[in-house]
């Protein structure tokens, strides 16, 4: 009896196995945790999910059930490395999409070219995740160098003469200070950038802020993410910095439901990166996952829910134009393809040149919060920004 049990076991096992190993895995590197930005990764998380369950819904890949691993970068470099040698190891998924954190992406795509599985970044801006021209790096977001020119044109429309950055030392908040001051250089240099750099981990940004107020700019960009971003804005206000002098964040963070009950009093008047308005026209599969995300969360679908529905929608669509899974092949497919996602656009990762290197860039907004408690979806849309 216990022999029978034993094999019996052993066959069930064997038989999951088999299972899973009919499955087509996908990797999902996100922040879930702090330091890192959790509500933004959960973001992504959800539009993956129903990303799967669609296709799922539909009959698959190839045949095959399209199963997501997910794991936690906690917007740490070292802990996004460990979660793609486990995805890839362990899980034996076939590409490894998301990531926020820039300093993860890169950090993550140093190993990734030389363990040869495509990952494909939906909200990480940095240059260097495409610039170093690897052959496994894909990315469907803004870079630096796009997102620094909408706000210089808006500066340039708004006559700023003197503007603060404040920005973390991150991969991020380096490569977008930097890259204002470059882009203000090549320019002309007709404005006066004030640059102050913090520690990601710092509660008490108010020597920072005091720095800024006597610079007396007329505009604050607040490049923190995360909890940084929040502390950049309530301590600004205890100094007397908002809401007198403009403040424009750096990403998309107003646009969650959060964003009120954190800056109920502050957070009219602030001007903000975005990637999505709800003006903007919908693929048809943009539409069916907007309708399933509306019925899922019931609240409409924001930039990062639809970039993680996006990496799965592009990579269900690759394997099959590939007709199969191996990396090389699904690597040259995705360079040579041209994909649907959720915006009414073709996406395409060309071998351009410099940062634009497998690189899709939506449109960047400017977007601004014109009454207390607004609705994001209502509020003002300032620059619309499309790479020339």
């Amino acid at each position: 009896m216990r022999i029978r049990g034993f094999l019996l076991a052993t066959a069930l096992v064997a038989a999951s196995w088999s299972a899973q190993a009919q499955d087509i895995g996908v990797g999902l590197i996100i922040p879930l945790s702090a330091p890192g930005d959790a509500t933004g990764g959960q973001l992504i998380r959800r539009g993956a999910e129903i990303g799967v369950e669609m296709i799922n819904a539909q009959g698959g890949v190839l045949g095959k059930k399209m199963q997501l691993f997910v794991q936690d970068s906690q917007g740490k470099p070292e802990a996004g490395v460990a979660a793609y040698r486990r995805l890839v190891s362990d899980n034996k998924v076939v590409a490894v999409p998301g990531f926020f954190h820039s300093s993860v992406a890169i950090a993550v795509n140093e190993v990734a070219k030389d363990m040869g599985v495509p990952t494909l970044a939906v909200q990480a801006s940095a240059s260097d995740i495409t610039a170093k021209h690897y052959d496994i790096a894909f990315r469907t977001h803004a870079i630096d160098p796009v997102r620094v020119s909408t706000w210089m044109e808006f500066i340039k429309v708004k006559g700023y003469k003197r503007v603060s950055l404040i920005a973390e030392t991150t991969d991020y908040g380096i490569g977008l200070a930097d890259e204002t001051i470059a882009q203000n250089k090549a320019a002309g240099g007709g404005v006066e950038i004030q640059k102050v750099m913090f520690d990601r981990t710092v509660t008490d940004l108010t020597p920072q802020l005091l720095q800024i107020k006597a610079f007396k700019p007329d505009m604050v960009i607040n490049i923190g993410v995360g909890q940084p971003l929040d502390l950049i804005m309530d301590q600004a206000t205890t100094v007397g910095l908002l809401p007198t002098t403009p403040m424009l964040i750096s990403y998309d963070a107003p646009t969650r439901p959060q964003y009120w009950q954190l800056h109920e009093k502050n957070g009219n008047g602030i001007y903000f990166i975005a990637y999505y308005s709800p003006r903007s026209k919908l693929s048809d599969i943009g539409t069916d996952f907007a309708k399933a995300y509306r019925e899922k969360y019931k609240e409409d679908p924001v930039y990062g829910a639809l970039n993680g529905f996006g990496a799965i929608a592009i990579l269900s669509q690759a394997i099959k134009a590939a007709n199969g899974t191996d990396p090389k092949t699904l690597i040259k497919t995705l360079e040579g393809g041209s994909y649907k996602s959720w915006p009414d656009a073709p996406v395409t990762f060309p071998k351009a040149d410099g940062v634009y290197w497998h690189n899709w860039v939506p449109p960047v907004l400017i977007l601004q919060m014109t009454q207390p408690k607004q609705d994001w979806k209502d509020a003002e849309v300032v620059v619309t920004y499309s790479k020339k």
